[in-house]
């Protein structure tokens, strides 16, 4: 904490806002107590302390970095904040999914009465994507449904909230990974390289779009994984990797070997806006540490679909690429794997050892 700070006049105009318990003062910076080691915003309602021991900051990370704490007040209403700022990004969540067509930023941040700015802060914190991300991550899961049950192609379109045709072209590829007349088709047109080979867990099969990788599927039956990737894209072009390609699957090898290391490859990542909220938390947590399906459920902001977090962790196609195998129960107990209970814990041991879920860990510090 600052010492020999200059002492404070009484005509100081943030005295004065102290004095008078000013909420709109709050915005505008915070003081602090030498005697007790917290701060306050000027609105609190605690006693008020000395002016001799009074120090302000313009912010509560300011306070914090000088060595002060939040008070028992503010902590509360940090923590009250962060519920509705959750609740928040849940209605917007709803409210684009339920939309016509994408609302715009300023429509979202209206209608949940916060500035674009801060809305668009406070989304991206939570979800870690942006309000327009989301917005094409679900259409293009609509997309996906409508391209599998229209007959039309434009007819899907329209449906899935674009106006015109050439808006979605532009993109398609970043959206579906292929044109959407070869999504409807299952792939056709499309090529996909594979190698299919053996690491300390198993068979392994790794796939690669012109977007990056799109699989790497673990198991013992070498057959099965090809069928699961034949599943997947029933009408692309599967082609066996050259030279150059089983250079890249040794990289990947090498991540399963040392799932710590990470895997800086492009990635091509397909599924629902929901399950890409997921997998983008999962990329969140470091290695050697794990999380609980309840607490990725508050990380993306929605606290009741620990179901659907975990369902979405069983949909992940790209193992230890996106560490699914990190997600445990609240007790920190092994729960399900797509490819094996067993596997999932070889891998963990080989980050090394783990003190239990960040939410345990956080619990131990009170």
């Amino acid at each position: 904490m600052s010492q020999g700070k200059p002492r404070i006049s009484e005509t100081d105009p943030r005295w004065q806002a102290m004095l008078a318990r000013d909420p709109a003062a709050d915005r505008a910076f915070v003081y602090a107590v030498r005697t007790t080691g917290v701060y306050c915003r000027p609105s609190s309602t605690s006693r008020l302390p000395r002016i001799e021991n009074v120090e302000f900051f313009d912010t509560a990370e300011q306070a914090e970095a000088a060595g002060y704490r939040p008070s028992k007040r503010r902590a509360a209403d940090q923590t009250h904040r962060a519920e509705q700022h959750r609740a928040q990004v849940t209605q917007a969540c709803q409210l684009i999914e339920t939309a016509e067509s994408a609302p715009s930023l300023n429509q979202l941040a209206e209608q949940l009465g916060m500035s674009p700015f801060h809305f668009h802060r406070v989304f991206k914190a939570i979800t870690g994507v942006t309000p327009k991300a989301y917005a094409s991550a679900h259409r293009a899961r609509k997309v996906r449904t409508r391209l599998q049950q229209s007959s039309s192609i434009t007819e899907a379109l329209y449906e899935a909230g674009f106006n015109s045709n050439s808006r979605f072209y532009e993109s398609s590829n970043a959206r579906l990974g292929m044109t959407p007349g070869a999504y409807r088709d299952g792939g056709a047109n499309t090529e996909i390289r594979f190698a299919i080979g053996q690491c300390s867990l198993g068979s392994i099969l790794v796939a690669q779009s012109e977007r990056g990788i799109c699989a790497i599927l673990l198991g013992d039956d070498p057959q099965q994984l090809l069928q699961d990737l034949q599943d997947k894209f029933p009408k692309a072009e599967l082609l066996g990797g050259d030279s150059g390609f089983e250079t890249l699957v040794a990289r990947v090898v090498g991540l399963i070997e040392a799932p710590g290391i990470g895997l800086d490859l492009p990635l091509d990542l397909r599924g629902t806006a929901f399950q890409e909220r997921v997998w983008q938390a999962l990329r969140t947590i470091p290695a050697g540490t794990t999380a609980s399906y309840a607490e990725i459920a508050r990380k993306i902001g929605a606290p009741r679909a620990v179901r659907a977090v975990a369902q979405a962790c069983a949909a992940n196609a790209l193992a230890v690429a996106i560490p699914c195998h990190r997600v445990v129960r609240s007790d920190g107990a092994l729960s399900g794997y797509r490819w094996g209970v067993e596997r999932k814990r070889q891998l963990l041991e080989r980050e090394g050892p783990t003190t239990g879920t960040t939410e345990q860990q956080d619990c131990g510090q009170f």
